[in-house]
């Protein structure tokens, strides 16, 4: 399974996982505070209710044994006002001092806080994994893969696999050819490619990048002519990738390569070595037989 593929399961599962949570905390939050009544709530209930019938009860025999002089004069009582009723109206009329609320009544319950608090977090958490594991997926590793070093097997095998190859050896994971650098043709290299190149050649191979520096098609080797040429728009490279004929601009491009005191070779994809300018035959390569392409500017 891919890397990208697990990051994804990984994203999936926990996004599941934080909805799964979010909706239990808002359905017992809902259930809890949608009107369900305690068994103490129940019971003062009713016994405010049997005393409210008792109340009535009471009244009503009142109400049944009054005379007519009783509620004549209960009537006057209650439209004449009393001295007392006078003074609390006078006193009304004064600034009552404003008290500042509880905090504690105006603030969040504390099953809200935690209900915000667990959303918060575990949202802050997803977030947090979906960027890093966005930026990893995205960025470079510098190793292990192209972009940065791939090692390619002993140097004995891939010589081998060039004479197989019938002088060309390709490298799907750096995205390179390797060829051979005949041992007579290093004095002539010397005045011309920088170290970080040399150091393979000097050890019988060069190691080229696929792309074709006119604009970056996939250079494909010709087995009759023994050179590259591009099916794009027809340059034409020798086998050591410097140019021959087409559009192109200089040579192909090169990637350093180390051999290891054991002969393992590790190619340096991160790092592009530009081509040789056109001109360069250091290997005074010609074609050994027919061309792929025409090698005609398009």
């Amino acid at each position: 399974m891919s890397t990208a593929a697990v990051i994804t399961i990984a994203i999936g599962a926990v996004v599941v996982l934080g909805a799964i949570s979010f909706l239990t905390l808002a359905r017992r939050s809902d259930v809890r505070g949608a009107g369900a009544l305690s068994g103490e709530a129940v019971k003062r209930d009713t016994t405010r209710r049997n005393e409210a019938k008792k109340q009535g009860r009471i009244a009503a025999e009142e109400a049944a044994t009054r005379t007519a002089a009783d509620a004549e004069a209960e009537g006057v009582e209650a439209r004449t006002p009393s001295k007392e009723l006078v003074s609390v109206g006078a006193e009304d009329n004064s600034l009552v001092p404003w008290t500042p609320p509880d905090p504690e009544a105006i603030g969040v319950s504390r099953r809200q806080f935690f209900n915000r608090a667990t959303v918060t977090l575990m949202s802050a958490g997803i977030g947090a994994f979906a960027a890093a594991a966005f930026v990893g997926f995205l960025w470079p590793s510098g190793t292990g893969g192209f972009g940065g070093a791939v090692g390619v097997g002993k140097l004995g095998a891939i010589k081998a696999g060039i004479k197989q190859g019938g002088g060309f050896f390709y490298v799907p994971e750096a995205k390179s050819w390797i060829t051979a650098y005949p041992a007579e043709a290093l004095p002539a290299a010397e005045t011309i490619y920088p170290e970080n190149v040399l150091v393979a050649m000097r050890q019988g191979i060069v190691v080229l990048s696929q792309k074709c520096p006119h604009l970056g098609c996939r250079v494909p080797e010709c087995k009759t002519s023994q050179w590259f040429e591009c099916q794009c728009h027809g340059s034409q490279y020798n086998r050591v990738g410097e140019k021959k004929g087409g559009p192109a601009p200089r040579g192909m491009d090169r990637f350093p390569a180390t051999i290891s005191p054991t002969e393992d070779v590790t190619i340096d994809t991160g790092t592009t070595v530009t081509g040789p300018a056109i001109g360069v035959n250091t290997t005074g390569q010609e074609a050994e037989g027919p061309h792929c392409t025409g090698g005609d500017e398009h």
